[in-house]
C-alpha cells in the first residue's frame, strides 16, 4: 500500500504531535522511486546537485535551467513523497519580483509540492512576497552553501551566544514571514534545540543534533556512496559505492573470461542464415 503523502498542513501537525520524520535529497528519477518506495517524507531537489551530479565545485553555478531539468523528473518518480524544489544562487536575490517569477516557474514547470530558499531574517519581506503569491516556502538558516565564501567557508555556525541568538531571531521572522518549516544547517545541538523550541514551525536539520523535528540528509552521503568521505553529521546506513564497483568488476571479469552472457542472457531463436551465405 502507498504511503500518505504529507501536506503543507502536515508539517506543522507533526511539530504539535512530537512525530519526528525524515528529509532526504534526490535529483533523478530512479533515486526518486526508490525513496518514494521507503517510508522517507519527503524529498529536497538540493542545488547540491551542482556537485554531486554535475561535478562543480560548490552550489553557486547551478542555474534554474539545472534545477527545473533536474526537479522533473523526481515528481514523476515520487508521487507519494512530498518534495521540495531548492532555488539556486541568483534566482531569488534581485528582487521580490524576481524571486516571486522564479519560485512560480520552479512550481509550474515541475509540479513540486514547495521551494527552499536560504537567508535569515534578511529575507522576510521576500518570503513574504513569495507566500502571498501562493508558493509555499521553506526557510534555510545556519550554514548556507550558497554563502558559504562570506562564512568564511564549510563551518559550525551559531558558536557563540550572540550568533546563537541571530539564528533563533532569524527562525522567529521566518515563521512570521510565512515559511512552513525551516532548514537548519551545522549548529551546535543546544542551539538546534533551542531554535527549535523558539518557533511552532518545524526545524528540519541537517547536522543540529537531536533536539530538532526533522533529520535532513543527503542521500548520498548516508548511502556511503562517496567512499571513505563521511561529512560529521552524516552516517553510512549502507555501502553502495562499494557495492556497485564490485558488481562491476564482476561483470568486467564474467566478460573477459566468457562466463557472461549464458544461455539465459541470451536470445536463443534459431534463424536459418543459409541464404545470406549462398547455401554454404
Amino acid at each position: 500500500m502507498a504511503k500518505k503523502k504529507m501536506s503543507i498542513l502536515d508539517f506543522k501537525k507533526y511539530k504539535e504531535e512530537g512525530k519526528k520524520f525524515t528529509y532526504v535529497t534526490a535529483y533523478d528519477y530512479t533515486m526518486a522511486s526508490i525513496i518514494n518506495d521507503s517510508e522517507t517524507e519527503v524529498i529536497l531537489v538540493g542545488d547540491s546537485l551542482g556537485m554531486i551530479m554535475l561535478g562543480y565545485a560548490g552550489t553557486t553555478a547551478v542555474t534554474m535551467e539545472d534545477m527545473i531539468h533536474h526537479t522533473r523528473p523526481v515528481v514523476k518518480g515520487a508521487p507519494d513523497t512530498f518534495i521540495i524544489g531548492d532555488m539556486p544562487f541568483g534566482s531569488y536575490n534581485e528582487s521580490i519580483e524576481q524571486a516571486i517569477r522564479n519560485c512560480s516557474r520552479l512550481m509550474k514547470e515541475t509540479g513540486c509540492d514547495a521551494i527552499k530558499l536560504e537567508g535569515g531574517a534578511d529575507y522576510a519581506e521576500t518570503i513574504k512576497a513569495i507566500v502571498k503569491a501562493g508558493v509555499p516556502v521553506c526557510g534555510h538558516i545556519g550554514l548556507t552553501p550558497q554563502t558559504t565564501s562570506s562564512l568564511g567557508g564549510f563551518k559550525v555556525q551559531g558558536g557563540t551566544p550572540e550568533s546563537a541568538k541571530k539564528l533563533i531571531d532569524d527562525a522567529k521572522a521566518l515563521e512570521e514571514a510565512g515559511c512552513f518549516g525551516i532548514v537548519l544547517e551545522c549548529v551546535p545541538t543546544v542551539v538546534g534545540e533551542a531554535v527549535s523550541k523558539a518557533v511552532s514551525i518545524p526545524i528540519m536539520g541537517i547536522g543540529a543534533g537531536p533536539g530538532v523535528d526533522c533529520q535532513v540528509q543527503v542521500t548520498q552521503d548516508m548511502l556511503g556512496m562517496y567512499g571513505d568521505f563521511k561529512p560529521k553529521h552524516a552516517k553510512f546506513y549502507a555501502e553502495v559505492r562499494k557495492v556497485m564497483v564490485d558488481a562491476l568488476n564482476e561483470f568486467h571479469k564474467e566478460t573477459q573470461d566468457g562466463s557472461f552472457p549464458t544461455e539465459e542472457n541470451s536470445f536463443n531463436k534459431q534463424v536459418d542464415l543459409s541464404s545470406i551465405y549462398g547455401g554454404k
